[in-house]
Formats: C-alpha cells, structure tokens, sequence
C-alpha cells in the first residue's frame, strides 16, 4: 500500500459558515503528522459531521469578540497528494525526509461595522482567503518518531471573498512547531504548540487598520498603516481521532505590542486569547483503506 495524507474540509466558502472555515484553520496552524510514527490502516474517505465552538476577536486589535456554536460538516480524502491536516489544507509538492513544500491556507472572519464600534460609518471587513506557499524545515525529531521541532516558513497571498474578490497584500509567518504524539502517556492524542512573529504588507495592513480623511472622526483620527512586522502568536491545540469521532481543541495569545499597526485608533487591544473546541463524528467510509500516518 501506498503511504497517503489526508484532505480534510469543513465547510464550504461561504459567509454564513465561514466561521467553520475560520476554527478548521485555527487548528491547522498549530501540528501536522508525526515525524516517523508507524503508518496505520484507515479508509480512503470519510464524511460525518459535528458541532463546534470559537472565541476569537472581531479582527486582530479589536476589542470586541465574537463567539458562534456551528455545525461543522465534515469530509476527508486520504489522497496521495493532497492534504489538510493540522499544517493547514495543501497539495503535498515535495516531501522528504527534511523538508516538506507544500501549498497552505488561511482565513479571516467578516466584521460588519455596524456591529462595531471602532468601524462605525467605515466599510464592512469581508471575510478573506490567504492561499500560497509553506516550506517545513524539520530540525529535531526524537528516536521514536513521536516528537519533532520544525521550522515553518509559510507565505501566504490574502484575497476577499465576495463577488469580486481584491488582492489585499501578503502574510509571512515563520514559526517554530513542536509536534507531541501521546503527550504524558495519553495514548492516541496529539498536542502541537507553535510559536513565530507575523509580518505582513502595507496593502495588507490598510484594509484592517487604515482610516480615512474621510473616514475620520474626534476619537478615530486618520491614519495610514504601513507593512512590516505584524505581531506575534503562541498557539496551542490537543486533539484526538477515535474510531468513530474526532475532538480537538486549541487556545491562541496574540500580541501586538510593536507591531507596524500599533498606532491605529482601530488596535484597541494589544493582547488578546482566542479559543475553539469541536466534536466530529464519521457517518460513512469508503471500503478501500490506504496508510496514513494518524
């Protein structure tokens, strides 16, 4: 047989259940699969579906949050190529021993201004994809395979989701990952915790952060974002597949201090904790069974 990764998808694009999209990509970007760990024997698609719950701020430096209780519909593909994991959804490109180049995504959630008392009388955020390129650098793993340290190099480009979709800049977000399997004994659970700045470009930060002359008002004076570094995040996520359902959760601190944006009047909190759980259960499988590292 040959030795296959994963494509997973929890809901479709579009407003009403992006916020799916938004907790499925929280937890993406904290693991992936273990280094060497013996390969089992699972079915080639699955589809079930669950329940979650996420925390998170309107948009990074808001001092609003938004919590949702969804449904997440659930769908995975062992395929050869195509994968996404807890390293973000991707279509494998190479893959050895010491380096992984992968495709990699991530999203943002839609801010409606009148909701918002920073943004009021601006023009609503629309939710957003980020799509491009990650290099996984491994720089440690353990004799056993069930720990490893690597190095993340993701580069993302971000587009809105609406009709006519803008490109809005770039993301970079180097990073440190370390990936536990069966973490203080627990067999079958995984932990991965993840640690790196984020820089991003001037366009990027002037469709979250940028006001207006226009725009402007006594307590929300003008301001034009410029690029650079973005801040700082420390993820952490525990998550475990049983026969016939999946539960993870994860917790993210986000700091702001020194980011290029700090000085927005719409940054009106520099550190904040975003936080999801979810429940999946597998309804159907497909009879032919492939190895997957899981």
């Amino acid at each position: 047989m040959t030795k296959t990764s994963a494509l997973t998808l929890a809901a479709p694009l579009t407003r009403a259940t992006f916020p799916s999209l938004a907790m499925a990509a929280a937890f993406c970007a904290v693991a992936g699969t273990v280094g060497d760990a013996a390969a089992e024997t699972l079915p080639l698609w699955e589809v079930g579906a669950g329940v979650g719950a996420l925390v998170l701020p309107e948009y990074r430096g808001s001092d609003q949050e938004r919590a949702f209780v969804l449904p997440t519909p659930y769908f995975v593909y062992r395929g050869e190529h195509l994968k996404a994991d807890r390293n973000g959804v991707r279509a494998e490109l190479l893959d050895s021993e010491r380096v992984d180049i992968s495709l990699s995504l991530n999203a943002t959630l839609p801010v409606s201004s009148d909701d918002n008392e920073a943004r009021r009388g601006m023009p609503d955020l629309r939710p957003t994809v980020e799509m491009g390129g990650n290099a996984s650098i491994n720089l440690w793993k353990s004799a056993n395979g069930k720990t490893r340290l690597d190095l993340r190099l993701p580069l993302r480009a971000a587009v809105t989701v609406e009709s006519s979709p803008k490109h809005i800049g770039w993301v970079f977000s180097p990073n440190l990952n370390i990936d536990i399997e069966d973490p203080a004994g627990f067999s079958g659970w995984r932990l991965g915790m993840l640690a790196g700045p984020l820089f991003s470009t001037r366009k990027y930060n002037a469709y979250f952060y940028s006001v207006s002359p226009a725009q402007a008002l006594p307590d929300r004076p003008a301001y034009s974002a410029s690029g650079g570094y973005s801040g700082t995040q420390f993820t952490t996520a525990l998550s475990k597949r049983f026969p016939r359902y999946w539960v993870g959760a994860f917790l993210r601190y986000d700091n702001l201090r020194g980011a290029s944006f700090e000085d927005s009047p719409l940054v009106l909190k520099h550190q904040s904790v975003a936080a999801g759980v979810a429940i999946n259960w597998i309804f159907g499988e497909s009879s032919q069974r492939v190895e997957a590292d899981e």
